[in-house]
């Protein structure tokens, strides 16, 4: 996650060879990465954060793997403009494991009738994404998480981030969201 740092501070991971980076927002990718992607070859951008509907156009066009649907409608608007620009990206379909209602995802109750849908559209679904409650230890919802994307066959889990990714690969994570324990924390 290079969220909130710019090009001179992720340059020499993209030197390095590092070719997975995530950002929260489509604006703040929109003003630096395409000079980015320009210059290396190869880069995956991974969106994070909650996706609006009205920034899925933008998101196709820059982004390769979106972790963040979490309804018909975004699913819908992401597979119509995909098509716009014959882009095929590959998503992580969000859960809110916790019940959390300040967070983004989808119900456990509404997740096969989204993963049905998906699939209706020829979405390339990957797996599930989950952020699970602050505060508590994750591996219930990690190993949740885990079964409910063994339950639809999915390959890839997105889950763990810099304070839990350790007990994320417990669960079978494949992609890891580490930003501060790279670019350490913005004031």
């Amino acid at each position: 996650m290079s969220k909130t740092f710019g090009p001179k501070a992720i340059e020499p991971l993209l030197n390095y060879g590092h070719k997975h980076f995530g950002e929260n927002k489509v604006q703040e990718c929109t003003n630096k990465w395409p000079e980015l992607k320009n210059k290396y070859n190869n880069i995956n951008l991974h969106m994070i954060g909650k996706l609006q509907t009205n920034k899925v156009r933008d998101c196709v066009k820059y982004f390769d793997f979106i972790h963040s649907v979490d309804s018909k409608k975004l699913a819908k608007k992401i597979c119509d403009e995909q098509k716009k620009i014959n882009k095929n990206l590959k998503m992580f379909i969000q859960i809110n494991i916790g019940g959390e209602e300040q967070k983004s995802g989808v119900s456990k109750n509404e997740l096969g009738e989204l993963v049905v849908y998906c699939k209706e559209l020829n979405l390339n679904v990957l797996g599930l994404m989950c952020i699970p409650p602050m505060d508590i230890n994750p591996s219930k919802y990690f190993n949740e998480t885990k079964e409910l994307n063994k339950k639809f066959n999915f390959k890839e889990l997105s889950m763990g981030m810099s304070s839990d990714y350790l007990t994320a690969c417990n669960y079978s994570s494949t992609y890891l969201r580490i930003g501060s324990n790279i670019f350490g924390k913005r004031n």
